[in-house]
């Protein structure tokens, strides 16, 4: 299973989640947003940063999620995030690193040199398997240790945690984002299966219907059946953007023009795609 594409979804909808694994949210945790970054001379990328709002001289976070043992991880990390502070400090008061493991024996072993970062306040290793019981912990963090959980205990988890989802305080987008998270982590788990598969294996045939046409409904309900549907298809469009980047003028009338059925398999088929060309092979497809 490849947990980065996962946390890397988690992270887009919910930036704050990283302040809540670190156990430290600045008071704009919600305005920050979690992007890649290039740095030239050399040239790389950074794949996980959370930037802070454009007008405020806040504090940058390095992210990287490590799941296999990489005996070179703070060499690198630590080399290309200064570096990319230095270019960039007139942007940012400082800077931290967040490491995500899913044990401690994935770490690398030569930690020695690196003593005075790994043991200050500015790097934070987070251990997924000590985070404590899964059933205890807040549901978006329990999400996280989901992606460790043995494949015989995860649909019972998986179905304990969308019950939560249900029943505790979250907006209708803050459950849509959960359902669709953890359903991900059973799809990447249980390769075998397909995604109705999955939905039917964690109970989810009453949740099965797509975020934007459940509020598309529930707009339409207070506002009008037309009304409604046309929030659907806003809302179907910011979530597009957030998962491939904005959209030109032609392709979000493409989209625009689609009829409500076709608009709901959009919606199901989205959350796997990476770019902008996989929405334009979908809608070639479907059209």
């Amino acid at each position: 299973m490849r947990r980065d594409p996962i946390f890397y979804q988690m992270f887009q909808r919910s930036p704050a989640l990283l302040f809540d694994l670190i156990g430290s949210r600045p008071d704009n945790a919600g305005d920050y947003r979690f992007d890649s970054v290039a740095v030239k001379e050399p040239k790389f990328e950074i794949d996980g940063v959370f930037l802070p709002p454009d007008l405020e001289l806040g504090v940058v976070y390095f992210c990287e999620v490590q799941f296999q043992k990489d005996e070179e991880l703070y060499e690198r990390l630590f080399g290309e995030s200064l570096l990319y502070f230095y270019r960039n400090c007139n942007r940012f008061s400082d800077w931290q690193a967040v490491v995500i493991y899913p044990s401690r024996s994935t770490e690398q072993s030569k930690i020695y040199p690196h003593r005075s970062l790994l043991n200050g306040e500015q790097v934070h290793r987070i251990y997924l398997d000590e985070l404590g019981d899964v059933r205890s912990l807040p549901v978006p963090i329990a999400a996280t240790v989901l992606t460790i959980i043995d494949e015989a205990e995860a649909p019972e988890v998986a179905r304990y945690l969308l019950a939560r989802t249900e029943q505790e305080q979250f907006t209708t987008r803050e459950k849509a984002d959960l359902i669709d998270i953890m359903t991900s982590i059973m799809v990447y788990k249980f390769t075998n299966l397909s995604r109705l598969e999955i939905k039917t294996m964690l109970g989810l045939n009453l949740l099965e219907e797509p975020r934007a046409i459940r509020e598309a409904k529930e707009e339409g309900r207070e506002e009008g059946r037309e009304e409604g549907r046309e929030e659907g298809r806003s809302l179907i469009l910011r979530q597009l953007t957030k998962k491939v980047g904005e959209l030109d003028k032609s392709m979000r009338d493409r989209v625009l023009v689609l009829p409500l059925t076709q608009l709901e398999s959009l919606v199901e088929a989205l959350l796997d795609f990476s770019n902008v060309a996989d929405l334009e092979t979908w809608l070639v497809e479907n059209e």
